[in-house]
């Protein structure tokens, strides 16, 4: 099947350079325009009712969530470009959606672009751009929530209802305030990452810990941390003094 594209980056030799990658290792993408800004791209869009949107975060005069903001309801996928951008990359993390950052990487281009037309073929209500704007568009007012990608489906969750995470090989396990168990297809390393801004704290190799939920400290095995939901969790030594220093300014 061809994939009705659209490029849409404010510089030209980006946009040269992706169409050569495209034309060169994915066929199946037909770019039917591009477009230089926001509001040429929500011109773009609305005229040619592309499958597939290849978005750069970073934009003068309006960035990609602007143009996001644009519309109602988006009913064509998203592969975002970026040079790095610490915020634009963290809410698309939390929503577990795909970027790729400049310069382009094929391998990565071309399992982004499988992706979305797996994601195309299947015609599903993409919830994880649905959750992305929640996150755009209340910044840090509001408490946001995290896709965590498990074998049946995708959830999301508030971050405040996650007690704490544990590494279980290339997964993490979830501890969720109401007592469900959610076993996550990535690994803790990433939600490190994710979630330390939100008052989480990296205990052990393989605990993560929301320290909204943390009752007590022991003096037990050189250090432990005694949560709400009456478990305990480990702490390493090489993180003692950070998390009691965390502690500190916390509780």
């Amino acid at each position: 099947m061809n994939i009705r594209s659209i490029i849409i980056d404010d510089e030209p030799n980006n946009i040269e350079n992706l169409q050569i990658l495209l034309n060169q290792y994915c066929s199946e993408i037909d770019v039917v325009t591009t477009a230089f800004n926001a509001n040429s791209g929500i011109e773009a869009i609305q005229a040619y009712q592309p499958d597939l949107v290849f978005l750069d975060i970073q934009m003068p005069g309006g960035s990609g969530f602007d143009l996001l903001k644009g519309f109602a309801n988006i009913n064509f996928e998203i592969i975002f470009i970026t040079a790095y951008d610490q915020y634009g990359i963290q809410a698309i993390k939390f929503s577990a959606l795909d970027y790729l950052l400049k310069p382009i990487n094929i391998n990565e281009l071309k399992l982004a672009v499988e992706k979305a037309r797996q994601k195309i073929i299947s015609k599903q209500k993409d919830y994880n751009i649905v959750n992305l704007l929640e996150y755009i568009k209340s910044g840090n007012k509001e408490i946001p929530k995290i896709a965590l990608p498990t074998l049946q489906e995708i959830m999301y969750v508030r971050v405040d209802n996650i007690i704490r995470c544990e590494a279980s090989n290339n997964y993490t396990l979830f501890y969720l305030q109401n007592g469900e168990k959610v076993l996550v297809c990535k690994t803790l390393k990433e939600f490190v990452e994710l979630l330390t801004p939100h008052n989480f704290i990296r205990t052990h190799q393989s605990h993560l810990v929301n320290l909204h939920f943390v009752k007590s400290l022991l003096r037990e095995d050189g250090g432990t941390l005694f949560l709400t939901d009456q478990t305990k969790v480990p702490i390493s030594r090489q993180n003692r003094d950070i998390v009691k220093e965390k502690l500190n300014n916390t509780l």
